[in-house]
């Protein structure tokens, strides 16, 4: 049987592969069964991951919205509320008066700026 001379079309697949693994250690950026194998297992990572990092960002500036309000003391002490639920009501309170701030934007106010928040605060509150 003669001898059939294959193509460079596979070559071609896994070198893209390799291209793609190269930045793994050992046999994950060498051998073509465990570079597939690592390569599913990374897209899964990203994708699962890209959620995970909406929600992670969603509590971070929920945690810095709460200690600045938490900091100004005078702003939800009315009506026996405690500081315990400062967050909650200033949030509350935004969507009664209609206010389109959302926790994003709020963060960076209550970093950059906390006076202004303050403000705000206070301009809900009356």
């Amino acid at each position: 049987m003669t001898r059939i001379r294959r193509g460079y079309i596979a070559r071609r697949r896994r070198a893209k592969m390799r291209l793609f693994a190269s930045s793994f250690r050992g046999a994950h950026s060498r051998l073509t069964r465990t570079i597939t194998q690592q390569k599913i297992r990374a897209l899964v990572s990203a994708h699962r991951d890209r959620d995970r990092q909406k929600r992670d960002f969603r509590r971070l500036w929920i945690t810095r919205i709460n200690a600045v309000i938490r900091e100004n003391e005078v702003s939800y002490s009315y009506n026996s509320y405690n500081s315990y639920n400062s967050y909650s009501r200033l949030i509350h309170d935004l969507y009664k008066r209609q206010l389109l701030l959302n926790r994003k934007i709020l963060a960076q106010i209550a970093i950059s700026n906390r006076n202004c928040l303050y403000m705000i605060s206070n301009e809900i509150i009356k």
